[in-house]
């Protein structure tokens, strides 16, 4: 067994450790007491659940608050960290406070898992994540703990509602323990606001928090910001300012019509963010118009930044392809952004992960539409499709409704997106062998 796993490139290794991850979480959500009296679920719903939280996709064929005990919604906390955070990095926790050895295998694992390209540094850089999100979900939970007083009048209650809450954004995780998701807040901007920071430091990026933390801290003297925290916050902010953009003025005469200007302002913005790969909602999505569902369904696809805890292309892959089209359309062939330019190698991969997830999303559409028939309409199964693939947990409500069939499509989906394209596509390859000859090259008619 050892040789066996010896053999396999760093990319099948981690899928092999999401997939055992998955195993467990499984098991651990058919224990006994995990469910409330008297409630029954499926084995198909219930690692549902657990790709869900593992993915940290919060796409759910159940209620968490109808069909989890306090014991099974705790352990849903766990599942969402061990997959926000990444299971390699949770690992490795646990590796160092056990005192163990952390061999150049496991590292090459946690630099697989983390997107980077060298090893150097990685178990900090783990230590790093670990605190800081750790750090992040404790503020939040306890300043909306101390907010939601005022609706619970019960510390225990406020404290357990503030923390789900706050990991549950944190991690992007989306699933939630009110059956409503963030509708009873749709007037309470605070919460909003908070819920809003909290999602997009989780979707932003580990590296580009880490930076901006020792930025502020000038730890390092004369800092200055890698391409990647540049390219991936222009790109992020971007994508947030139009999505608020173009839903508000899509909704503005629709599901907006009647609101104050402050709500639908509000409903704009916190939907622009959810749909980076957080899951949660203030507005019931079936209220908006065919074209706002279609154009959030873009915006999972997209998904959020590398190294962070949502699925999707990802924020760079978008912004590589933006740049490459403005640049050959100009006769230019190389990409120069930010006073640097982009390594050849990161344009081919953006094409690689554009294309195949193309491929996949297209199949597992055809494929649910060929399940369920005439079912369930193509805008819905659309829209799912992109939730799981961007791990993004955002429905039309179909969930429950899906064959089994359909629904291991969509739990292939979540497990894709969480564990990366690059991964995915070099764990397909193998080992790459070095070409040992070359044949002449020959152009080839293009478009």
């Amino acid at each position: 067994m050892q040789k066996l796993f010896e053999r396999l490139t760093p990319q099948q290794g981690i899928v092999l450790y999401y997939i055992a991850a998955i195993l467990i979480s499984f098991l651990l959500l058919r224990l006994p007491y995990v469910h409330r009296h008297g409630v029954h679920i499926s084995y198909i719903d219930s690692l549902f659940v657990a790709v869900s939280g593992i993915s940290v996709t919060g796409l759910t064929p159940v209620s968490i608050i109808d069909t989890y005990s306090i014991f099974g919604q705790l352990l849903i906390l766990f599942i969402l960290n061990l997959g926000g955070i990444g299971v390699m990095a949770m690992g490795t926790l646990l590796w160092v406070v056990l005192g163990k050895r952390i061999g150049i295998r496991e590292r090459q694992l946690i630099m697989v898992d983390n997107n980077r390209d060298k090893m150097s540094g990685t178990v900090s850089l783990i230590r790093e994540i670990v605190k800081t999100m750790l750090m992040i979900e404790l503020a939040g939970a306890l300043l909306l703990a101390f907010y939601f007083y005022k609706d619970f009048h019960s510390v225990s209650q406020s404290l357990y509602h503030g923390l789900f809450a706050s990991v549950s954004a944190t991690t992007n995780g989306g699933l939630d323990i009110t059956g409503e998701s963030l509708n009873p807040y749709a007037d309470d901007y605070f919460v909003q606001a908070v819920i809003m920071v909290l999602i997009i430091l989780g979707a932003i990026g580990f590296p580009v928090i880490i930076e901006v933390k020792t930025y502020l801290t000038n730890k390092v003297p004369n800092f200055r910001f890698s391409l990647f925290a540049k390219l991936t916050v222009t790109t992020y902010l971007s994508l947030l300012a139009a999505g608020f953009a173009v839903i508000y003025l899509l909704e503005f005469n629709h599901a907006f019509e009647g609101e104050t200007w402050h709500k639908g302002l509000f409903y704009a913005l916190f939907q622009s963010a959810t749909t980076r790969s957080a899951g949660l909602t203030t507005i019931d999505l079936s209220r908006f118009s065919e074209a706002t569902q279609f154009f959030m369904g873009g915006l999972m696809f997209v998904g959020s930044s590398p190294s962070s805890v949502g699925g999707g292309i990802r924020t760079t892959t978008l912004a590589i392809l933006v740049l490459f089209l403005v640049n050959f359309s100009n006769g230019r062939t190389t990409i120069k952004v930010f006073n640097k330019e982009i390594h050849p190698l990161d344009i081919q991969r953006s094409f690689a992960v554009m294309i195949l997830a193309c491929l996949i999303c297209f199949t597992a559409l055809m494929l649910i539409l060929s399940f369920e028939k005439h079912h369930i309409g193509l805008l819905s199964i659309f829209f799912e499709v992109m939730s799981a693939f961007g791990t993004c947990g955002l429905s039309m409500g179909i969930t429950d409704d899906l064959s089994s069939p359909s629904k291991l499509v969509i739990i292939s989906l979540m497990f894709v997106g969480r564990v990366g394209l690059i991964s995915f596509i070099i764990m397909l390859g193998g080992k790459a062998e070095p070409d040992k000859f070359n044949y002449p090259k020959e152009r080839v008619m293009i478009g």
